[in-house]
């Protein structure tokens, strides 16, 4: 006898099928109920068997605690730039409360630090008024240094590649990774100075850390310098 085809014979029922079916028939363990605790699985805890009751609460505290993981991380990161704009904000204070226009990069260099904990940091600056011209931080800069600042649209931040401008750091020998921060007014093209924040630690300043505060810090440098122009 020739069995007829689309029979259960020939079409058996897959685990697709009967996952398809759950699916759609949600009400399926309500009419069902003593299959939740029949029905058992394998614990990802041990080799000890669980019922599906069982097995879906450790699912939920598994995703309870991720979200608990990250909103940790969130509170974490909120708390460290909290932190640390409550630094630039005294950094930037120091530099409203400046009289003479000359001890600008004095101050600037000492807020970052003591109040970022930077170990190394030098500012130069260009293009400043003649009663400026010969102060220290005006002098020493090379039309190189002058055309890599205006070349920086963003902070640029990794190893130190013997840049010139860490030679105006007092150990220089010491400097494994470094902040190259241009200082311009708006969207100016060229740059009229340069932050150069250093570390021997390699990884204080990377090429993947995020640079916000940094260009923060370049703004407010830069309108802070700008009344030595």
């Amino acid at each position: 006898m020739n069995t007829p085809m689309n029979t259960p014979a020939m079409n058996p029922i897959t685990e697709d099928d009967i996952a398809d079916f759950l699916l759609n028939t949600p009400d399926f363990f309500g009419r069902h109920a003593e299959l939740l605790s029949a029905v058992l699985l394998t614990s990802p805890h041990g080799n000890r068997a669980v019922s599906l009751q069982e097995r879906q609460a450790e699912m939920l505290r598994e995703k309870i605690k991720t979200l608990e993981h990250r909103v940790m991380d969130m509170i974490r990161h909120g708390n460290e730039n909290m932190i640390i704009a409550d630094r630039l904000q005294r950094w930037a204070r120091s530099l409203f409360l400046a009289t003479a226009p000359q001890d600008l990069p004095a101050i600037m260099v000492e807020g970052l630090q003591t109040e970022f904990m930077v170990p190394q940091v030098a500012i130069k600056v260009w293009g400043v008024a003649d009663a400026f011209c010969g102060e220290p931080f005006a002098l020493g800069v090379s039309s190189d240094v002058k055309s890599l600042a205006s070349s920086l649209m963003a902070p640029y931040c990794g190893a130190n590649a013997g840049f010139e401008a860490v030679g105006w750091l007092p150990d220089p020998a010491a400097v494994a990774s470094v902040a190259l921060i241009a200082l311009r007014l708006d969207a100016a093209p060229q740059a009229f100075g340069m932050m150069v924040l250093a570390s021997p630690d390699s990884q204080r300043f990377h090429a993947g850390m995020g640079t916000d505060f940094l260009e923060r810090m370049a703004e407010l440098g830069s309108a802070a310098l700008s009344r030595l122009r």
